[in-house]
């Protein structure tokens, strides 16, 4: 029988992450980091099982060359990277899991040997000790949490000596011993230097040479980043939007620039996305852009939110409608400014009365 490659990526400083953060956007963060990971596999693994913060990967009678899983690796790792790059660069929240979900690093393990199956509820799931091998491997004396890790099995299997070096990796031998049993593997650090980061711009920052067309304050006992929350997490916005009918979004993404989400109203979807401006230090700062509504060409939202204690805060709301015409430009003033107006306070009051009883 010809062996079988088994393929695990664990993010690593998870269980400390979730436990020392905001629960629902750790959770965020990670779902969206697996997606990330399964998106790179580029070897047609098979993905058995989503373990937490780990997926676990196969593929059944084959193990891929050399030169395929040393680049299968690198893809994962520079696929991981470069999001964790993309969090931090457009993040908005202040949270615990936002701010420091780019500490988070990556192992993977790899081995083979000949996998047996077991069926479970007419699904076919890998079994067998080369799978309880494989994951014991998770727990080693590498002292690190970002490397790359092959059992001695696959190694000889692919021909991977065990002084192999190349610009990203550098491996060297290892050994454990689990009930009774020596493993013995050769392992990489990974230098995230030499990964080529995919470069994300961050064209969502805007400026503005002139006052807002209209702005309107308000203040909420409550902290700044809780108010925060509850604008940035879309699925409390049918909860205090005016007149909107539905809302559209990823529920598994935590808001930062660049996100998009639709507002769906009177059958119209309008089509958000995330920016933001520079605001003073202490400040928090929320916008969103839609080129959707009627008469108007686009127009910006702004969301700024002043700390006045611990316990209470004020929000400034700013309107930058953009129009090509005069025709658009006196509707927008005599007719539209007021029903904006309205619109909002009615919108803002909702939100009280929804964060007192929620």
């Amino acid at each position: 029988m010809s062996k079988s490659l088994l393929f695990i990526p664990d993010i690593s400083g998870y269980a400390q992450f979730v436990q020392t953060t905001e629960i629902e956007h750790s959770q965020h963060v990670i779902a969206e980091l697996l997606e990330v990971l399964i998106n790179a596999n580029t070897q047609n693994l098979r993905l058995a099982e989503v373990e937490g913060d780990a997926l676990f990967f196969y593929k059944e009678g084959e193990v891929p060359s050399q030169e395929k899983l040393l680049a299968q690796i690198e893809t994962m790792f520079t696929a991981f990277y470069s999001h964790l790059k993309l969090l931090e660069n457009n993040r908005i929240c202040p949270c615990n899991a936002c701010a420091t979900a780019p500490n988070l690093q990556l192992k993977i393990i790899a081995h083979c040997g000949d996998l047996q199956f077991i069926t479970v509820q007419n699904k076919r799931k890998p079994f067998g000790q080369v799978v309880i091998e494989a994951h014991r491997l998770l727990k080693n004396s590498i002292p690190s949490d970002n490397y790359v890790l092959l059992s001695r099995d696959l190694s000889q299997q692919i021909g991977l000596s065990d002084d192999y070096k190349s610009q990203l990796f550098n491996f060297s031998k290892g050994e454990n011993e689990y009930d009774g049993k020596k493993i013995d593997y050769l392992y990489s650090e990974v230098d995230k230097q030499y990964l080529k980061l995919t470069s994300y711009e961050t064209p969502y920052e805007v400026h503005f040479d002139k006052a807002p067309f209209l702005t309107i304050q308000k203040k909420y006992k409550t902290s700044a980043e809780s108010l925060l929350e509850y604008i940035t997490n879309y699925s409390y916005r049918h909860h205090w939007v005016k007149g909107v009918d539905e809302f559209e979004y990823n529920p598994d993404e935590v808001t930062r620039l660049g996100t998009e989400h639709v507002c769906v109203i009177d059958g119209k979807r309008l089509n958000f996305t995330t920016v933001t401006k520079a605001v003073d230090t202490g400040k928090l700062i929320y916008g969103e852009y839609t080129t959707d509504i009627p008469i108007i060409d686009g127009m910006y939202q702004f969301y700024t939110i002043i700390p006045v204690s611990q316990s209470s805060c004020e929000i400034i709301i700013e309107l930058y409608p953009k129009v090509n015409s005069i025709f658009k430009k006196m509707i927008l003033y005599f007719i539209m400014k007021r029903s904006f107006q309205k619109s909002i306070n009615e919108s803002l009051n909702n939100l009280e009365n929804y964060m007192a009883t929620a």
